[in-house]
């Protein structure tokens, strides 16, 4: 018997999150009905045994684990789970437990709105806020890029990786991401201009080490740099 549509999907990309998962997992299916809504885990083939923490949650949890063995990065980890969802509403969020589990119903409850195209759990609107102990040069990388994307979108926090879109209205085979900003590659991409933004509390992560280093930060340069030219003259992809 084929399995039946489920109404949510959480999408998660991991490496070396196995001390993030289960804690993660319990508060999103605290939040969430467990026979409303499926745990995706798109593991870039972790070596710390993400998979395998996984596959012990499933036993408990609605969770399925995809294992990329020959691909790596955050956006296209993203892009691997929305093809693969089986919610009509897809959310995607960070393993590392910066973004609230407890905030996904307020993405669910604004997408209600069929005018609306995303829903981004978001640090920079009123009742937004980044943890007091987010370090002062994230702060500034994170102002300085969010500066340098404004052009495209009128999304305050067009860098979050936390937001809510419908499956049946992703064109995916227009992406093509450089890096881990996929909320703004689908914003682009699509060329969506009814984006809500939901206050959330962005906490540090909760354990493990951060992906962001120079190399994501060179990266994200092209990125950007795809971008205005597909703002500009269209859906190229280069």
């Amino acid at each position: 018997m084929a399995t039946p549509d489920l109404p949510i999907s959480i999408v998660v990309p991991t490496y070396n999150e196995r001390d993030n998962l289960a804690p993660l997992t319990e508060r999103i299916f605290a939040t969430l009905e467990p026979d409303t809504a499926e745990l995706l885990i798109v593991d870039d083939n972790s070596p710390d045994g993400t998979a395998a923490v996984a596959e012990e949650l499933s036993e408990k949890y609605p969770v399925r684990c995809l294992i990329r063995h020959d691909e790596r990065g955050l956006a296209t980890a993203v892009i691997r789970g929305l093809r693969e969802a089986r919610g009509e509403l897809c959310v995607a969020m960070d393993a590392d437990l910066s973004h609230p589990p407890e905030a996904i119903p307020k993405l669910l409850e604004a997408m209600r709105d069929p005018q609306v195209e995303m829903v981004i759990g978001s640090r920079f609107v009123p009742g937004g806020k980044v943890d007091l102990h987010w370090p002062l040069h994230r702060r500034l990388n994170s102002w300085v890029a969010r500066m340098m994307a404004r052009p495209l979108t009128s999304a305050k926090d067009m860098m979050a990786g936390f937001f809510c879109v419908r499956r049946r209205e992703l064109q995916l085979d227009r992406l093509d991401p450089v890096g881990y900003k996929i909320a703004l590659e689908l914003i682009v991409r699509h060329g969506w201009k009814h984006v809500v933004e939901v206050p959330i509390t962005f906490a540090d992560r909760s354990a493990g080490q951060t992906k962001l280093n120079l190399a994501e930060q060179l990266r994200y340069l092209r990125h950007l740099r795809r971008l205005y030219a597909c703002a500009l003259f269209g859906h190229e992809k280069k």
